[in-house]
This record gives C-alpha cells, structure tokens and sequence, in this order.
C-alpha cells in the first residue's frame, strides 16, 4: 500500500516536473502568491508616510501651521429699526466693507527642521499690507432709517494661527498708530485674526482712510491669502526652490530657479463672487473659494516614489521568472520551484530595502543601492543553477534593464502609461519573437520520453 502511494506521489511529480503546462501554471500560481508579500510592503510604506506626517503635524503644531492671512475688514455696527408683532424693534446689525485698493508684500524664509529622520519644511516671513477705503459714504447710505454707531467701527485681520505673530501688531490708520487687540469679533468672516478698535471717535469727515501694517509671521508649508480688495496686488519671494501655486488664482508672473522664486499677482473685483459692501454674514461662504497662495514643498515625497515603484513589483518578478522559465526550455536547466520563491522573495526584498536606505538619504542613491544588491544576489545564485556564465548575464542584463525602465518611468510621471505601455508592448513583442520556432507540444512529448 505504502509502496503504491509511494509511486502516485512520484508519478505526479514527474508530471510536474516534465510537462511545461504545469511548470507554466505553478510558476503562475508563484507569482500571484508573492503579491502576498507586496501587499505588506505597500502597507509598510502607507504605515511610514504616516509616522512621517505625524511628526510633520507634531513639529508644525510647536512651530505655527499652515497661514491664511486677509483683511482688513472693515466693520460698521448699526441700530436697525423693525417693525415685529405691529412694534417697533430696534436690532443691531453689521455692515461689511472691503479695502478699495489691497497690496501685499511677503517675503518668505523658509527652514528645515527634523523629528528624528524626518524632514519638515516651516518658515518665517515678513507680510507687509497697505491700502485704502474708498467711498464708505456711498456704503452707508445703503443702510437706511438706521444709526451708524461709528464709535464702535473696527477692523479685523484674519490671521489663521495666532501662534506664528512673532512681533508686537501695529495698524496705521490715516495718521495714527493703534495697536491691534487678540481674536476676531467676525468669527464667520475671520475665524481667527485680530482687531483694531477704536478706530473713529465720531462720524468722519472724511471719506478715504489709508491704512497699513506689518505682520513678523511664522508658519509651515502653506501662506495664503484672501483678494479682499477691489484690486489686489500681491507680490512675493523667497529662496525656496520648490515652490507649488495653489489656490483660484496662479501668479501673473513667476520665476522659479535655483536661487529661489519670485511671484506676483493682481487680482480684481470682478474675478472673485463676492461684493465690496454686504450686511451680516451673506457671503461667508464665498471668501474661501477665493483663496490662493503658495506651499513650500520638500523636493521629492520618498515614499510616494516607493510606493509608485511598488507597484511595478509583478513587471520585475515576471521578467525575472520568464527569463529562468526561458533557460529551461532552450537549455533544459531545470529550476526547483522552491528557487524560484527565493528569487520572487530576492525581488520583494528590494522594496524594503527601497524604504528602509531612502529614509536616511535620497530616493536616486537608495534605488541604485537596493537594485545592485539584489540583482548580485540573484545573478550569484543564477551562477549556481545554471553554472553558465552567458546564461548568467543574461539574467543579470534583464534585470538591470527591468530596474532601469521602472526608474525611468518613475521620473517621467507624465508619460507613465505611455513609456509602460510601450515597454511592455516590446517585451512581449521580444518574447514572441525568441519562442516562435518552439513547438511546445513536441517539447512536452520530448521531455516525457527522457
């Protein structure tokens, strides 16, 4: 009994071993197990990017976070009389005006600081506002049977983190000096910000106020900006030499090079949806859709990179697995399935070499440094299953090829699918061309009859 199940599981290994059928699904089978291993090693690299971005928050929490810096805003408080139940009621309400003319001028410096291995961008700048309110009589006579309470007018700055002033706020309005008081009394129109008070003792004269200040800023990543004025003209620099526009609105002009980046922009009343007088809280909702700004963004993202390259994992196990899959049928070198799972392991052990050597230098030296080790790995072990030198380096010049495609697509993002559509095009275009004189039934029948 022993002896005739002895010779079934004999019997079925020999069919595995000579029927290039089953070698071809045992190999795919292979594949689609090592996909098991890859798919820790893309939530190795999701676990990482997310250790990274909670020390980016942690630093930037003790630091400042991102800046949204607008205003000012200027608030007129007003008695209103309605007519409520055949009573007449007095309500109070706001009326909103924005500056005629707005210019701003920052000058951004940025830093890096580290949590650890981890690299995070946050900055100091200098914004300067000036401008001026234009025709407030033609506003307030909008207001009608109602009393200005002009001794309670304020301004409001928005300033996103209180945190990042780093210098005493003063607010020149005409010719007078008036030191800036902390929060916001507009909350829906300036969720964070600071207020000058105080800024007519009676009625004015008047009807054009100049005004202008200085913010001493801290921040990180992003400043950004609200266009409140019925032209505003914002003009900024840095030496930073990776700067992204975001936001509605893209610079006028720019120049970006390796000194830094300058940009400039104006923007008019008409290319925002909102108005330069309103009373209440009406177009709270249409101030942020106006934002814009610039983020400061570290040179390459590496786990974004590995995570990309990641995802050609299958192209370089395939590769690699038809090439040995190749030598067999041409040579009739027999590979034991278990070599080719410590080869498929060799291959999904570069990706954590990937992570692990980017995390302490750059993305391009970690590339070169995780391919050179595991196609010497392989290549040796190749050396050994084969004992052929030309079989051997043609293993080895797949494999270089396969590792140089995936940089080379990684870097031209754009042209991805192009590039990977073209590649694999060719290489199933050369393996046609290699395997057309093969007959594979007869080379199935051959191998059955040694």
């Amino acid at each position: 009994m022993e002896t005739q199940e002895k010779s079934i599981i004999e019997t079925l290994s020999q069919s595995v071993r000579r029927s290039v059928t089953l070698k071809l699904i045992s190999i795919f089978v292979m594949m689609l197990l090592l996909m098991i291993p890859m798919a820790f090693v893309q939530s190795l690299i999701d676990e990482r990017e997310e250790l990274r971005q909670s020390a980016v928050k942690e630093v930037s929490d003790k630091w400042a976070n991102e800046q949204r810096v607008y205003g000012p805003v200027l608030t007129l408080p007003f008695n209103k009389e309605i007519v409520e139940d055949g009573k007449v009621k007095i309500v109070r309400e706001e009326a909103h005006i924005l500056p005629s003319v707005l210019s701003i001028t920052g000058k951004i410096d940025p830093q890096s600081l580290h949590r650890g291995m981890y690299e995070v961008v946050v900055y100091g700048s200098v914004v300067s506002f000036s401008g001026s309110f234009d025709g407030i009589e033609k506003y307030t006579a909008e207001i009608k049977a109602s009393r200005i309470l002009w001794d309670e007018a304020f301004l409001t700055i928005n300033i996103a983190d209180l945190r990042g002033i780093k210098q005493k706020v003063m607010v020149k309005w005409n010719d007078e000096e008036i030191t800036v008081e902390p929060g916001s009394k507009i909350p829906e129109i300036a969720p964070s910000g600071v207020t000058v008070n105080k800024i007519f003792k009676a009625a004015p004269v008047s009807d054009a106020f100049d005004f202008s200040f200085d913010l001493q800023l801290q921040g990180s990543k992003h400043l950004g900006f609200i266009p409140l004025g019925k032209e505003t003209n914002v003009k900024l620099v840095s030496n930073w030499r990776d700067p992204s526009f975001t936001g509605s609105f893209l610079p006028d002009e720019r120049t970006v090079n390796d000194a830094g980046f300058s940009a400039s922009y104006k923007i008019l009343e008409l290319n925002r949806n909102f108005p330069q007088f309103w009373t209440g809280n009406q177009n709270v909702a249409s101030l942020p859709k106006s934002a814009f700004g610039v983020d400061l963004l570290l040179p390459v993202n590496d786990y974004q990179m590995s995570m990309r390259s990641a995802k050609y994992a299958l192209l370089a196990i395939a590769l690699t697995f038809l090439t040995f899959f190749l030598v067999e049928v041409f040579n009739k070198k027999k590979v034991h399935p278990f070599q080719y799972i410590l080869i498929g392991l060799a291959l999904v052990l570069f990706y954590t070499l990937l992570i692990s050597i980017s995390e302490h230098t750059n993305f391009d030296l970690a590339y070169i440094i995780s391919s050179v080790s595991v196609i010497a790995m392989i290549g040796l072990y190749a050396k050994t299953i084969f004992n052929n030198l030309r079989q051997t380096l043609v293993l080895v010049l797949v494999l270089c090829l396969t590792y140089t495609f995936v940089y080379i697509t990684l870097q031209l993002q754009d042209y991805a699918l192009l590039i990977g559509s073209i590649g694999l095009t060719a290489i199933l275009a050369f393996t046609m061309y290699i395997t057309r004189n093969i007959n594979w039934y007869e080379l199935g029948s051959a191998k059955k009859g040694e």
